[in-house]
């Protein structure tokens, strides 16, 4: 498949809607996710709100990744950005009029997650079509920069609505945030996959497809046990460390906004490392030095003596996502097939939507019995330990070396020409292109 004549125009404009459509819901994350914390101060609740959260959304992704290979993607990630700014709206209209019951606040969190299903694997599965081969990782690191820029604002916008004016104006917000990014993209040119056109065959059929396309790709299957690893170990405790702060130094908005924005901090200047100096490295170099960084990091927010070292460690941890998802996602779209990209995107969708919530369920509870420091350090502990098994075992052996044969973008599955290492090179002796130039919370890695 070849990219558009006018690519750099269509990634502009994708980037820039998916930015502003994203700082929107990333400050309803964070606003509703705060709101639930100080109004509750529950561990069962945190959980409850992390169900809510990833569950539809992992459960929907098995049909979104489908839905994504079969319809016009364009098309599929602005129903479901509508979809989820109408829920957002009638959850700002209830609240406003006085409706604040915890169940229908998680029940719109929970559509929220629905439209995220169907529309995260196909904007992660428009990035290669809208982009040459060569400039993937670059357009993937600005991406990551530019999450993280949002990343940072959007904690700093949620604290002072949120302390001033209250939760409902975030909402209208997204809404506002919602109709530029649907505009925007609709301006995008996005070439029509050959499979789209042709005659479709079933779902289910498309998803067992999909599943035995993974267990064929030892590369695929092991970074996908990789991602569940960090999501269950490292991002389900860490939708506790609000609570931590609320429970051990205070209750106040601007201490869970400067707990985000650190956060961001370091995730924006590791998105910034990954576009430029860090271009070359080795794809799973950089992932294997972030998982285990992951796990050190959590052990450190554990072992915090107070909120300024909290915020460090918390730093330390966002500047270790990109090194992670870049690289991760770069993989994945170099090499998997084009037409598969939609279906092995949702089942990335769907370790992810679930992993956490699963992770959740054990570590929410825990909080109200066990104290937040001990959970973090347990986990941190725990994930280095499952990372070091994992590396270790004839599975983990192979994918590791297949991953730094020079011809990793060769295989006969891949669909795209030259190896994961001439592209690195090539991206990083390529010329910025000015035009092209993911945590909400708990989705960093």
């Amino acid at each position: 498949m070849t990219a558009p004549a006018h690519w750099r125009r269509n990634v502009a404009l994708f980037l820039t809607g998916q930015t502003v459509s994203l700082f929107g819901s990333m400050v309803v994350q964070y606003a509703v996710m705060w709101w639930v914390t100080l109004q509750t101060r529950s561990g069962l609740a945190m959980a409850l709100y992390a169900v809510a959260a990833f569950l539809p959304q992992g459960l929907v992704s098995i049909f979104g990744g489908v839905l994504a290979d079969r319809m016009n993607r364009r098309v599929l990630v602005m129903i479901a950005d509508a979809a989820i700014a109408a829920a957002t709206l009638v959850l700002a209209l209830l609240m406003a009029n006085g409706v604040t019951d915890l169940w229908i606040v998680l029940l719109a969190v929970a559509i929220r997650s629905v439209g995220a299903g169907v529309q995260t694997p196909a904007a992660q599965a428009m990035i290669p079509q809208l982009v040459p081969g060569e400039q993937l990782m670059r357009v993937n690191g600005i991406f990551q920069t530019i999450h993280s820029a949002m990343a940072l604002l959007a904690p700093a916008a949620a604290g002072a609505i949120f302390a001033a004016f209250g939760i409902v104006p975030v909402f209208f917000l997204d809404v506002a945030t919602a109709v530029i990014g649907i505009g925007l993209l609709a301006l995008v040119t996005v070439p029509t996959l050959e499979r789209v056109s042709e005659a479709a065959t079933g779902y289910w059929q498309d998803l067992t497809e999909g599943m035995g396309y993974i267990r064929r790709q030892p590369i695929v299957r092991w970074l996908l046990l990789v991602y569940a690893v960090i999501f269950l170990l490292t991002v389900a405790p860490s939708f506790v460390t609000p609570l931590l702060i609320a429970r051990r130094f205070g209750g106040e908005e601007w201490m869970l906004a400067v707990l985000e924005i650190a956060f961001s901090l370091g995730m924006m200047l590791g998105g910034v490392l990954m576009s430029t100096v860090l271009a070359k490295r080795g794809r799973v170099g950089l992932i294997l030095f972030a998982v285990y960084g992951f796990g050190v990091a959590t052990v450190a927010l554990g072992l915090s003596p107070n909120i300024w070292v909290f915020y460090l460690f918390m730093f330390a941890f966002g500047l270790l996502v990109p090194p992670f998802s870049t690289p991760f996602m770069t993989l994945i779209q170099e090499t998997v097939e084009p037409s598969m990209h939609g279906r092995v995107f949702s089942y990335v969708g769907i370790v992810m939507a679930l992993a956490t919530p699963v992770g959740m369920v054990v570590f929410g509870p825990l909080a109200d019995v066990v104290s937040v420091p001990a959970l973090l350090i347990a986990a941190g502990v725990m994930a280095v330990g499952v990372m070091a098994i994992a590396t270790r075992l004839p599975s983990g052996r192979a994918a590791l070396a297949a991953a730094r044969q020079p011809s990793v973008g060769e295989q006969p599955s891949a669909g795209v020409e030259g190896s994961a290492d001439a592209d690195a090179d090539a991206e990083a002796s390529g010329e910025p292109d000015a035009e092209a130039s993911g945590r909400p919370t708990g989705t960093a890695p």
